[in-house]
C-alpha cells in the first residue's frame, strides 16, 4: 500500500509545509504525481509556490490538492487565464486510493500535503495521513522544541 518516504532532498524541494507537522500528528507519508499545467510547471521552477494552507480533499474516488497557491509568472503566456489556486488531481495507484480513503472515513484521519519537491524531472506531492493535535500537544511540542533546542545551547557552550 503507502511506501514510507523519507523526506526529499533540500535541493529537489520546491515548498515545504512545516506548519504540518505542528498541527497533526502525522502518521504515513505516500509519494503522489500531480498534474500540472505549463505555467505551473514554470512557476514551480521559479519558487512561487505556498502549500501551507492547502490540504488534500476526495472526490468521486479522486484525490486533488486544494488551496495551494502557484504564482503566475509575469512572463506566462498572453493566451491563457492562469488560476492560482485551482484544484490539481493526484496521480495515485488505485489501491493507495482506496487505502487512504478508507483511512480518511473510517479512521477519522485527514490528508496533509507535506512537501512538495522535483524527482527525475517530475513534481512530486509528498502527503501524509494525519491526525489533528489537541491545543495541549501544540503545548508538548513547543515545549520540546525548546528543550532540544536549549540542550543544544549547553552542549556548546556549557563545557
Amino acid at each position: 500500500m503507502g511506501k514510507k518516504k523519507k523526506t526529499p532532498d533540500n535541493s529537489n524541494t520546491i515548498a515545504l509545509n512545516k506548519k504540518a507537522k505542528f498541527d497533526y500528528h502525522l502518521e504515513e507519508r505516500i509519494e503522489a504525481g500531480i498534474v500540472l499545467e505549463g505555467w505551473e510547471v514554470k512557476s514551480m521552477r521559479a519558487g512561487r509556490v505556498q502549500i501551507k494552507e492547502s490540504y488534500v480533499i476526495i472526490r468521486n474516488g479522486e484525490l486533488f490538492l486544494f488551496g495551494a497557491h502557484i504564482s503566475p509568472l509575469i512572463s506566462a503566456s498572453t493566451h491563457i487565464n492562469p488560476d492560482p489556486t485551482r484544484l490539481r488531481k493526484l496521480l495515485l495507484n488505485r489501491k493507495e486510493i482506496s487505502h487512504l480513503i478508507g483511512s480518511v472515513d473510517r479512521k477519522g484521519y485527514t490528508l496533509v500535503p507535506v512537501a512538495l519537491y522535483w524527482k527525475r524531472g517530475r513534481a512530486k506531492l509528498e502527503i501524509a495521513l494525519a491526525k489533528g493535535k489537541q491545543q495541549h500537544d501544540k503545548r508538548a511540542s513547543i515545549k520540546d522544541r525548546e528543550w532540544k533546542r536549549d540542550k543544544e545551547r549547553l552542549m556548546k557552550h556549557g563545557r
